[in-house]
C-alpha cells in the first residue's frame, strides 16, 4: 500500500468528503467498516452545505488522509481558545482497520499542535459507541464526564434510539 499523504480539503473536495463521510457513518455501505452508526441513526452524517461552511470558516480545517490518489480518510479541526476540536472524523470502510485512523489522529494533533499552539484535542463520542470511545482511550483521550444532548436536527441524523447523547473526551496535546 502507497503511504498516506495529507493536504487540507478545498471546495473543490465536497462531493468527495460528503460521499465519503457518509459513506463511513449511515446506510449499509457504512457497515462494512466498524464505525458505523446505522443502528443508532437514520438518514445522513453530514451534507454539501456542512462541509463547505467548514471549509470556508474561519481557523477550521479539514484534513484529509489520501493514499494514492484516493482519499481515504477526513476530520474537521476547528480552533478553540487554547484547545482544537476534531469531528467528523472519517476513514473510508473499506480502508478501515489498517491503522489509518491512527496516523490521522496523529497527524491532526501535530497539526493542532504547530499551527494553532493547541494544548488540548477535544472532541465527543455517542456514549452508546463504547468500542469507538475505547479505541480514542487507547491512544490517550479520556472521558471528561461531561454529556451533551444528541443533536435534534435531521441534518445530522435521525435516532433510530431513544436518549442519544455525547460525551465530551480530551487529550493533553503538551506534557
Amino acid at each position: 500500500m502507497p503511504p498516506l499523504t495529507y493536504r487540507l480539503a478545498t471546495t473543490h473536495d465536497i462531493d468527495t468528503l460528503a460521499d465519503l463521510v457518509n459513506s463511513a457513518y449511515r446506510g449499509d455501505s457504512s457497515r462494512t467498516g466498524w464505525t458505523t452508526e446505522a443502528d443508532l441513526l437514520g438518514g445522513q452524517r453530514t451534507d454539501r452545505d456542512e462541509i463547505r461552511s467548514l471549509i470556508e470558516a474561519a481557523d477550521s480545517i479539514i484534513l484529509l488522509g489520501i493514499q494514492g490518489d484516493v482519499i481515504v480518510a477526513s476530520l474537521h479541526l476547528q480552533q478553540e481558545g487554547s484547545s482544537a476540536y476534531l469531528g467528523m472524523f472519517a476513514i473510508r470502510p473499506g480502508y478501515q482497520g489498517a491503522g489509518i485512523g491512527k496516523q490521522c489522529l496523529q497527524q491532526a494533533e501535530n497539526y493542532a499542535q504547530q499551527q494553532w499552539g493547541a494544548a488540548a484535542m477535544l472532541m465527543t463520542v455517542i456514549t452508546l459507541r463504547t468500542e469507538l470511545i475505547a479505541y480514542y482511550e487507547r491512544r490517550g483521550y479520556r472521558r471528561t464526564g461531561i454529556l451533551k444532548p444528541f443533536p435534534t436536527s435531521p441534518r445530522f441524523g435521525i435516532p433510530l434510539v431513544a436518549g442519544l447523547q455525547l460525551i465530551l473526551m480530551e487529550k493533553m496535546l503538551y506534557c
